[in-house]
């Protein structure tokens, strides 16, 4: 299995939650995972319900039997102290240059720098022992940018092209890049059962192929719930409303007489049901697409009440019950 699990989706689609939610799963049974945020929304210590991430690697929760999730917020100024420092030993005055503002103008001027940065640190975690010789965490997540943009931000060979043809810059976006395009690595699309969303990862998908970058799995998020069965949303497509009528005379609600509780409620609840049937159509549709596309898919249960801490592990556990892990 891979060991780099980005996560990526078209904006809205719950992104974050499903990388959080992949994370926990990922940290069952007494392992570690370090669950990475590159876009400084602080996204994470929301849904952790945690104070803001800092630019350090720090435990935000336990898993089921033992294991633990850590979380690292990465910023890309302390990111380029930190390879400053690792390739130039710049301790000290790498920190004066971040005073003088010479750090940011760098990650601002040359934006092919700061994917190398963002991604390199999450590449480094993957690659990093401890002193048994042992990976410091068996999985690193990282919650990516949205789809339009995960491609490029990944290619980062293609992003320092301007910048750097050798040198350390180059070797390490060269090092980056024998990571990203490895079997250590997978890259998910989280979708919903929509027209714009799924043709976002359909398109985003191709994207990645066409880069030699390695597809995972699709993650359709925010699944509602069959109400009806196919049948009955034959029916209601169809619109049979005597049948609607007995059915609803024969549940107990007065007669199927003109007038009647019963036919009164016909109307509406037909009106109801087609709304559901043209929603039900719609999603087999796009699932049918997202079947095409030739990867693993997994579902998740749309939260009503929204996604606390909870619903967190919630989905977490529904991934573990999916996802050969």
């Amino acid at each position: 299995m891979s060991r780099l699990h980005v996560v990526s989706g078209k904006g809205g689609t719950g992104k974050t939650t499903v990388a959080a939610a992949l994370a926990l799963a990922l940290a069952a049974d007494g392992r570690r995972t370090l669950l990475v945020e590159v876009e400084g929304r602080q996204g994470i210590a929301q849904l952790f319900e945690t104070e803001a991430l800092p630019y350090e690697e720090r435990k935000i929760a336990g898993a089921p039997g033992g294991g633990e999730v850590h979380a690292l917020a990465i910023d890309p100024e302390f990111a380029l102290l930190d390879y400053l420092h690792m390739f130039y030993k710049l301790g000290s005055a790498g920190r004066a240059l971040k005073k003088l503002g010479a750090i940011d103008f760098a990650t601002t001027i040359a934006p092919g720098l700061r994917d190398v940065l963002l991604t390199g640190k999450a590449c480094e975690a993957v690659r990093r022992k401890g002193k048994d010789g042992r990976f410091v965490y068996d999985y690193v997540v990282m919650d990516a940018p949205p789809t339009g943009r995960i491609t490029r931000f990944l290619n980062v060979n293609h992003e320092v092209a301007g910048l750097a043809r050798t040198g350390p810059i180059h070797n390490q976006a060269q090092a980056v890049m024998r990571v990203l395009k490895s079997p250590e690595t997978a890259v998910h699309m989280v979708t919903l059962l929509e027209e714009m969303p799924v043709q976002e990862t359909a398109d985003g998908i191709g994207e990645l192929r066409a880069d030699g970058l390695p597809t995972g799995a699709v993650i359709i998020n925010m699944v509602r719930p069959a109400i009806l069965d196919h049948a009955a949303v034959d029916a209601a497509a169809n619109g049979r409303r005597a049948a609607v009528a007995k059915a609803l005379s024969q549940a107990g609600l007065g007669g199927a007489r003109r007038g009647g509780l019963a036919e009164r409620l016909v109307d509406p609840l037909l009106e109801q049901a087609r709304e559901h049937a043209e929603r039900v159509a719609l999603e087999r549709a796009q699932r049918a697409e997202l079947t095409g596309l030739e990867l693993p898919l997994y579902e998740l249960e749309l939260l009503t009440d929204g996604v606390d801490l909870a619903g967190l592990y919630r989905l977490a556990t529904d991934l573990r019950k999916q996802w050969p892990m």
